[in-house]
This record gives structure tokens, sequence and C-alpha cells, in this order.
């Protein structure tokens, strides 16, 4: 409960009115029930957060009972622009306006015409100049409350949107790293399953191409391993830079080896100017071929593959066959593979089109866009 500026308020009140009676001698002094009704008003702030309503209201009517009893004005109004600014922040601006709008009747009918039944004895009709500073104060407190609705609601919405923006952050890394692992596991477990089967068929029969193939499938695991850890540095420190370089198409010829060592001989097909292309669109090019190939490796009878890089001048374009056909499902891949490519491309604007060629084989068309060249 904010006890601490009700007690701040109740103090002001109690000794600016007191203050405030010493030069009002045509009203009634400030004795006990005055002071009472002065502590009355303001104790009820306590509760303006939980129960904004019913205080408006009461210190209102509170207010009220102390003009009629003739006190002297001064700081009295002072909860009621507290009680009504809490009102209305909280968003019960129609309870703070008929609050005041009362109190505000209340005093003409006091002032003007209730007078002569009224406390002090003898007492005149206020004069009507008088109603104008008090309608300039109800409007000001009615006006300083609503501002600071509209400033608390924008302050409101403004940490909504960043709360929002964060948790879209950490979506989009959480899909990243998920297409990392995804694209890196995915490749290096296909390859050192078919090499595990090559060398479990050989190792008796041939027990140098069952070595070649542990050889193998030590690499893959080697390079599988150090790509995780980087993927999980970056989860570690979001805000570090990455150890390594990311994978790039410099890379190409690894993923040909790799494809080779799982028994799937790749035609590469290099066309344009070659040139260094932003980092992200390198990593996705990589990645695409990369989970192309696996899924060559995993999905298609075929034991060729080809691939063409060709560098535009505003777009890298991706192509990857296999001759197929499908074994053992969808010869593309159904699984997270061709939604992850998907997903790599439009991130950068470009799109992917895979599926089941003509002759039984199977494409993948990719198309990156890149900003064009500036002249040297």
């Amino acid at each position: 409960m904010p006890w601490r500026s009700t007690l701040l308020v109740t103090v002001v009140v109690l000794v600016g009115s007191g203050f405030a009676g010493r030069n009002q001698p045509d009203r009634v002094d400030l004795d006990v029930l005055g002071r009472a009704l002065l502590v009355l008003a303001a104790a009820p702030l306590l509760l303006r957060h939980r129960h904004p309503v019913p205080v408006v209201l009461g210190v209102s009517a509170v207010t009220l009972v102390y003009l009629a009893a003739g006190y002297p004005y001064g700081p009295v109004f002072v909860p009621v622009a507290v009680a009504c600014f809490a009102a209305v922040v909280h968003g019960h601006r129609r309870a703070a306006w008929w609050a005041v709008g009362l109190l505000w009747a209340g005093h003409l009918l006091l002032a003007h015409w209730l007078y002569r039944y009224l406390p002090p004895p003898g007492d005149g009709a206020a004069p009507w100049g008088q109603e104008i500073p008090a309608a300039a104060f109800a409007a000001a407190v009615l006006a300083a409350s609503e501002l600071a609705r509209v400033r608390r609601e924008q302050w409101a919405v403004a940490r909504a949107e960043r709360a929002a923006a964060e948790r879209r952050r950490a979506d989009e890394e959480r899909l990243r790293i998920a297409r990392e692992l995804h694209d890196v596991l995915a490749h290096s477990l296909s390859v050192i399953n078919v090499q595990a089967g090559v060398g479990l068929a050989l190792l008796d029969s041939d027990p140098g191409q069952a070595r070649t193939a542990l050889t193998a499938i030590k690499t893959a695991s080697k390079e599988a391993l150090g790509e995780v850890r980087q993927v999980l540095d970056t989860l570690r420190a979001p805000g570090d830079a990455p150890r390594a370089p990311a994978p790039g198409l410099d890379r190409l010829p690894e993923l040909v080896d790799q494809a080779a060592a799982a028994g799937l001989a790749v035609r590469t097909d290099l066309r344009g100017r070659r040139r260094r292309l932003p980092p992200g669109t390198e990593l996705a090019a990589f990645r695409i071929v990369q989970e192309a190939l696996t899924n060559v490796v995993r999905h298609s009878g075929s034991r060729t593959a080809t691939v063409v890089v060709d560098y535009g001048s505003d777009a890298l374009g991706l192509r990857i066959d296999d001759e197929g056909p499908a074994t053992g499902g969808d010869a593309g891949g159904s699984g997270n593979g061709l939604a992850g490519m998907r997903e790599r491309a439009a991130a950068l604007g470009g799109t992917i089109e895979a599926g089941t060629r003509p002759d039984g084989g199977f494409g993948v068309r990719a198309h990156l866009p890149l900003r064009p060249e500036e002249p040297t």
C-alpha cells in the first residue's frame, strides 16, 4: 500500500489547512472535528490503487462534508486530486469525472443557496467570481490525470512491443540453432551410417576397405562435433562473435568428398564469375547444398548427383539433381530438412523449389537474391 505518500498528503493537508484558516477569519476555526474530517479525507488514499472508484467517491464526499461544516478552504482539495488521478490512471475515468463534477456542484449549492442554513452563522453568499478558479482547478486535475493515463498506456504499449520483439528474436534464434543442428547432424550422421554399414560388411572380407570406412566415420564425426560446438558456443554467449567463420561455398569440395565417402559421386558446375557473398548467403547456400546431398544419400537409389552454382549479377542460383529412383519414402525428405531449406531461402528473400523430375530423379532449385555489385 502507498502509505508513505498517503502520510505525506495527510501532513500537508493538516498543516496547510491550519495556516490557511488564519487568513480566513470568516470561516469556522479548525477544531478536532475539522482535523478528523481532514484525516478521514486523506486516509482512504491508502487503497487508491486497489479500489480507486470507492476511494475517489468517498474522498469527494468527505471533502463536501468538510466544506458544509464551514471549515477553511485550502489543501483539503489535495486528497481529491490524488484520488482522481489514481482513478483515471487505472481506467475509471467516468467515476473520476462524476466525483469531481458532484463535488463542484455540491460546492455551488453550499456557497450560493444553502449557506444561510450552515455554519458559520451570518455567512453570506460567495461571489460567483471564485467559481472560475474552482472550475479551472477541477479541469486542471482532470486534464493532468488524462495526460498521465495516456502516457501510461503508451508506456505499456511500448513495453509490450519490446517484449514481443524480444520473444521474436528468441524464437528466431532458436529456429536458427535448430536448423544448424539439423543440417550438421543429418548430413554427418548419414555419412557415418553409410560408412558404418560398409565397414561392417567388409570387416572380415576386406579389412583395408573397412579401415577406410572407419577413417571416414572418424573424419565426419570430428567435423560434426566441431560445428555442433560452434553452434552451442553461440547459444551460450549470443553476444560474442563466433570463434570460427561460418561455412560457405568455398567448402563445397568438402561436401563432395564427404558424399564420395558415402558412395555418392558428385559433379560440380560453377557458372558465372565467382565472388565472395554476404556471410548469411554463403551459409544458406552451403546448408542448402549440404541438405540436398544428404537427401540423395538417404532417400535416393542414385549414386550420382550434380550441383550447379550460378553466380548471377543479382542472384545466386543453386541446382542439385540426382537420377533417382527414390527409396524408402519421399526422395526429397518430408521432415525438417526441406522446411529448413525453405526457411533459409525465405529469410534472404529467396525461394526454393523441390520435387520429382520427369525422368524419375529429384531436383532442388534455389534462388537467393544478391545486391548488385558496386562498380570498381
